[in-house]
């Protein structure tokens, strides 16, 4: 193999393809990424059994031919190279890399036993790539870390018909995202468990894309992917039931409050500076005005006030600051509402235009409350 490739085509490339490598591979080669040259272009390509990577871009094959080095290695070494066209050798059993006064050589992998990519499911429909990335990125954040819980470490995708509906949980907070998309079939109806962070990762990857395809497997296969110029992903789905998180948003409130998003987001982060691990934000809720306040007794103390819309009963109520700016943060509106039943009961926060009109009725983050004492 000898190929001559931009620095830039090559980095971008390499990171993809090497983005998915497990820390602890199973067997040394799952942590290669494959090279493969033919014609007038470089399809690189990783695989653990459980996650793919495949992206093909436009290179000069002065040979063709394919080799099996450490990702991780290679995806350092493109990133730090000077900006100039990059050369790449197989030479025995190593493979060089010449760009303009910096080399490398790295020793290869068996490409004898390095597994074959599974197949890319049937395409199912396509949607917009800035707002899949925006859907994703907005219910990640509120799906489980705890690998001993796998079903919650997923996101659900709900299809149904021509639109898209993700939803994720940890128990502590609730993040449902509704969106168009484009089917091949309005009949279509899928219920899929996706980990959340390589739907995430990829999804982030895709997002500057104009279109990304979705690949649903027939049932029983538990395979989806995606797909986007020239970049491609598989995965497989998780096992277990989700919990039924439509019962837990509930149909109406007692008390609803609008107060100005970026204000809030710059006050929780002030008073949570006092906060310490685990303790929460108190915030009452008063018609005109939100007391804020975190910290008690000999330790340090903080309180702000904030002008807000209230309409029904005051409410005190306490979160966890973390998981509050998560769903802060999520909600691209200028301002923010907070629905509420009881103090003791998970409030619901969507976003709101400055004329108070619903701006994202299609994203909701319901948060749990931290339950109050003394």
């Amino acid at each position: 193999m000898h190929i001559r490739v931009e620095r830039d085509t090559l980095a971008h490339a390499v990171t993809w393809a090497a983005r998915t490598l497990p820390s602890r591979p199973s067997m040394p080669v799952l942590s290669g990424v494959m090279l493969i040259a033919e014609q007038d272009s470089l399809t690189l390509s990783s695989f653990d059994y459980e996650i793919s990577a495949r992206v093909q871009v436009k290179v000069d094959v002065i040979e063709s031919g394919k080799v099996l080095v450490s990702g991780r290695l290679l995806a350092d070494i493109t990133k730090s190279l000077p900006p100039a066209p990059v050369v790449i050798k197989l030479d025995g059993n190593r493979v060089s890399i010449e760009c303009g006064r910096s080399s490398f050589t790295l020793p290869t992998l068996p490409v004898e036993d390095y597994p074959a990519l599974p197949d890319m499911p049937t395409t199912a429909g396509n949607v917009d790539g800035d707002v899949f990335a925006e859907a994703v990125a907005q219910v990640a954040i509120a799906a489980g870390k705890d690998d001993t819980i796998p079903v919650l470490t997923g996101i659900r995708m709900e299809i149904d018909g021509s639109s898209i509906t993700l939803a994720a949980t940890d128990r502590y907070r609730l993040a449902v995202r509704t969106f168009p998309w484009s089917p091949t079939k309005t009949s279509i109806e899928v219920n899929t468990l996706i980990p959340a962070r390589i739907l995430a990762d990829a999804a982030k990857s895709m997002g500057s894309s104009k279109i990304v395809e979705l690949a649903i497997a027939p049932d029983g296969q538990k395979l989806i992917g995606f797909e986007a110029e020239g970049m491609r992903t598989t995965t497989r789905l998780l096992d277990g039931e989700f919990p039924k998180y439509r019962s837990l948003l509930p149909n109406e409130s007692s008390t609803t409050a609008i107060v100005d998003t970026s204000e809030l987001v710059n006050a929780v982060k002030r008073v949570a500076l006092v906060a310490e691990r685990n303790t929460p934000i108190r915030m009452s809720f008063n018609h005109g005005e939100i007391n804020m306040r975190a910290g008690s007794g000999d330790d340090a103390q903080a309180t702000e006030v904030l002008e807000v819309n209230l309409e029904g009963d005051p409410i005190e109520i306490a979160f966890n600051p973390g998981y509050l700016l998560d769903g802060l943060n999520a909600i691209d509106a200028p301002k923010v509402r907070f629905s509420f039943t009881l103090a003791t009961k998970p409030a619901v926060i969507t976003g709101m235009t400055n004329d108070n009109a619903d701006m994202q009725a299609d994203y909701r983050y319901l948060l749990m409350p931290v339950r109050l004492t003394g």
